[in-house]
């Protein structure tokens, strides 16, 4: 029983439900009519769209970001160019086609009916493209083995890169299908296709593909551009922006002829190649200067940041300086904080100063650096650190001094070092009752 929504289908829509299915190999019956929809029941562009598919190229119902390519068959304003095969001559001849006629008719009517029914039996496996590529590289061996070397080049690999090719460089692309069963086959490719004007004219002016319609590649190609017969041409071309056959070539047609067909379509089409040309490089060009322009912005965004990069940097030097400046400062505070309270504890530490009629005390006098003068009274028996602490604890001394005798010059130890690991007392010094030191300021060295 068949589906409600297959009921409301035209008897045409059928059969191209049918053949759409035949041709692409998917089994939802459902899928082929959606995707039939889409095209508006145009089997030759829903065949190419789902061949772009399979070579990767997506859908234009599911676009990239980028226009998707494909090929326009449905131009009405496509140039066609058919070449009849000769009429029957004399009385013989049209007696002989009259008596074999209803023999091809039967032929072709039932060899038509058994290629549907078979359909439903197997698929045809031309329609499973597992190696496009081998399929062209095939082909072109086959060719070469058959009719020389001498032959256009041939495009070395699928449709859809030779559309994607020619769409990219701006050129005529020349498809040829191939009938391998037909009779005019042969002599087309000898003496036409290898005609070395017909091979010149296409090798400076266009790109050429050609593969066999029983390669699965040649025949997914074949059904997409739907050819009536062999040999078969087709020249495509990008025209308003898709990818377009302008031209239809087939039968037997000779070199000279075909030289004269394609150079006329060439001609009759070369303004949208120049348009196209035109827009390309002007879009080029603004892609450039939008580029350039990006380009100086970016410069001067980086020669901004480096400013102000500089700018930060002599921020931090100058806040380093500052923290550097103020930390000098501090040290230098509780330098003199501790070197005043060290000042006030020797200052606390000092013996009482003997009184001057003490025999056995030692009056000195103390020259400093700053030229005054200061006087004190010792024990002999005290060490030379009394009289070092004594000078260290005075405001007027400096930090770091030594103390010196005249007679005999000399420097009086009155820290402790190697030599006196105990400084001597006053006595033992050698000091007399009544002694002029010098104080040496040391603070700079």
């Amino acid at each position: 029983m068949a589906a409600p929504e297959e009921r409301d289908l035209t008897q045409e829509q059928t059969e191209k439900l049918l053949q759409f299915q035949d041709l692409t190999g998917i089994e939802s019956m459902d899928q082929c009519r959606h995707t039939l929809e889409q095209h508006n029941w145009n089997i030759e562009a829903a065949v190419q769209d789902r061949l772009n598919e399979q070579e990767g190229v997506p859908s234009v119902f599911n676009p990239p970001p980028s226009r998707p390519l494909q090929v326009n068959t449905a131009d009405h304003r496509i140039y066609s160019y058919v070449v009849s095969r000769p009429q029957p001559r004399g009385l013989l001849g049209w007696g002989y086609y009259l008596i074999m006629l209803p023999f091809r008719f039967t032929y072709y009517t039932i060899l038509d009916i058994f290629r549907f029914a078979l359909r439903f039996i197997r698929p045809d496996p031309r329609s499973r493209v597992t190696d496009p590529v081998g399929d062209i590289v095939s082909f072109m061996h086959i060719f070469e083995e058959k009719y020389g070397r001498t032959h256009p080049v041939f495009y070395q690999g699928t449709y859809s890169q030779a559309l994607n090719d020619a769409k990219r460089e701006l050129r005529f692309l020349l498809v040829y299908l191939h009938g391998d069963d037909h009779q005019d086959s042969d002599d087309f490719c000898r003496n036409t296709l290898c005609s070395p004007d017909v091979v010149s004219l296409i090798n400076n002016r266009m790109l050429f593909w050609a593969c066999s319609t029983n390669k699965p590649e040649g025949y997914r190609v074949s059904q997409a551009l739907r050819e009536n017969t062999y040999p078969f041409l087709a020249m495509i071309m990008l025209k308003d922006r898709r990818m377009t056959v302008v031209g239809r070539l087939e039968g037997l047609i000779q070199p000279d002829d075909l030289i004269n067909q394609l150079t006329f379509i060439m001609d009759a089409n070369q303004t949208y190649l120049v348009s196209e040309r035109l827009e390309r490089e002007e879009r080029n060009q603004t892609q450039v200067l939008r580029q350039q322009q990006d380009e100086a912005y970016l410069a001067s965004l980086r020669a901004d940041q480096e400013k102000e990069r500089k700018k930060q940097e002599e921020r931090e030097r100058k806040r380093q300086k500052e923290e550097e400046v103020q930390q000098q400062k501090m040290a230098e505070e509780r330098r003199r904080r501790n070197l005043q309270e060290e000042k006030e504890r020797k200052s606390e530490c000092l013996p009482p100063e003997p009184p001057p009629d003490d025999p056995e005390s030692v009056k000195i006098i103390f020259k400093l650096p700053n030229d005054s003068r200061v006087e004190r009274r010792f024990h002999f028996t005290q060490s030379l650190t009394v009289i070092h602490d004594f000078l260290f604890s005075l405001k007027e001394s400096p930090e770091k001094f030594q103390i010196e005798a005249n007679f005999p010059r000399r420097v009086l130890p009155c820290l402790p070092s190697e030599e006196w690991p105990n400084p001597p007392t006053l006595q033992e010094a050698g000091l007399s009752h009544t002694e002029v030191l010098f104080v040496q300021d040391l603070t700079d060295d």
